[in-house]
């Protein structure tokens, strides 16, 4: 508003240069004079935006399209609807003393700068809202996978747990027991006991709990496992061989155990029926091969984490290789893998 009043205001006073009398009557009727400010007031009167009118020194209305009632005490006058600016800058010339202009649309303006104002912050919560559901997603995610991985387990754990315990009752239904009862017996206790000592390193181990190191003969302790693991393997007609060099070394008898009964147990387990298991101590590396069903390359890299299982065809709850990464990391034990599909897998011990 006030750019126009002074562009009028200056287009007045140049007129006023260039015309040396003020014809008042000719200006309103005729607007004759070409090139001059009379020649363009009505580009000005005719603004659907504004309302605008002249005033002399005495405050009359000269001309204009703007018919309130004007309080010249005040430069601006505001109210919900309108906006009035007086202007006062043409000092007299060609007898126009004061510019005022209205501003019509100022409502109108108002509301659609609200409506702007509105759809701007809805924008943004929008955008902030997609923007926090993506990162909530995002971080939420490991927990979801933990959740799933956590109920796996407890699945996984209970069907672990119950193919054991079932096979010990059924075979004591009976008063008098077969060899063969008896046998499964022992698997069974057996099976149920790793499962206990797994959780229970798992959930109860203390980092700083103090423990016993001795040295130990890896070779011998191997083979005193292999007899603990032997039910396992006959049930699936395994032949295992052995090659053992005298190693001695120093561990803790339990954590040492655990990586045999793990690594051991893994090569039954995932073994073919009739297949054979190879495991050799020689030059201060352990080698534990066997003929089963293989690890996916691409899971190798996986096959360490808590509660993963790179295959569902046999038992298990993807704790026993996170037992033995951690036991190898807490010895500087170095741990290797090479596994093809349906091929066998091959661990490496470098003690």
């Amino acid at each position: 508003m006030q750019n126009i009043t002074s562009k009028i205001s200056s287009e007045i006073i140049i007129s006023h240069m260039q015309i040396n009398s003020f014809d008042k009557e000719k200006y309103i009727d005729s607007g004759k004079y070409e090139g001059s400010f009379e020649s363009k007031r009505e580009k000005y009167l005719k603004n659907k935006d504004y309302k605008i009118a002249f005033y002399d020194d005495k405050q009359k209305k000269l001309f204009g399209s703007l018919n309130d009632k004007i309080d010249f005490s005040k430069t601006i006058s505001f109210d919900n609807k309108s906006l009035i600016l007086i202007d006062s800058s043409t000092v007299g010339h060609l007898g126009i003393e004061y510019i005022v202009i209205k501003d019509q649309s100022f409502e109108n303006k108002l509301n659609d700068l609200k409506i702007n104002i509105i759809l701007f912050f809805l924008t943004i919560y929008l955008i902030i809202a997609l923007i926090g559901f993506y990162l909530a997603k995002l971080f939420l995610k490991p927990i979801k996978d933990e959740r799933i991985k956590l109920n796996n387990f407890i699945k996984d754990t209970t069907h672990e747990l119950n193919t054991p315990i079932t096979a010990i009752l059924m075979s004591l239904e009976n008063d008098k027991l077969t060899q063969k009862q008896i046998q499964r017996v022992k698997l069974s206790a057996k099976r149920v006991s790793d499962i206990y000592k797994d959780l229970i390193y798992i959930f109860l181990q203390k980092d700083d709990e103090k423990k016993l190191f001795e040295d130990i003969y890896l070779d011998n302790l191997i083979l005193e496992q292999l007899e603990y693991l032997e039910p396992m393997a006959l049930k699936k007609k395994i032949k295992i061989n052995t090659s053992l060099e005298k190693l001695k070394y120093l561990i803790n008898k339990d954590d040492a155990i655990r990586i045999i009964n793990n690594l051991v147990s893994n090569a039954i387990k995932y073994n073919k029926i009739g297949g054979q298991l190879d495991i050799s101590l020689k030059n201060r590396i352990l080698k534990i091969s066997d003929t089963g069903i293989g690890i996916d390359e691409e899971k190798l890299k996986d096959i360490y984490k808590r509660y993963y299982r790179a295959t569902s065809e046999q038992g298990g709850f993807g704790i026993g290789l996170n037992i033995v990464n951690h036991i190898c990391v807490n010895y500087d034990i170095k741990i290797d893998v090479q596994s093809k599909k349906n091929k066998g897998t091959t661990f490496f011990l470098h003690f």
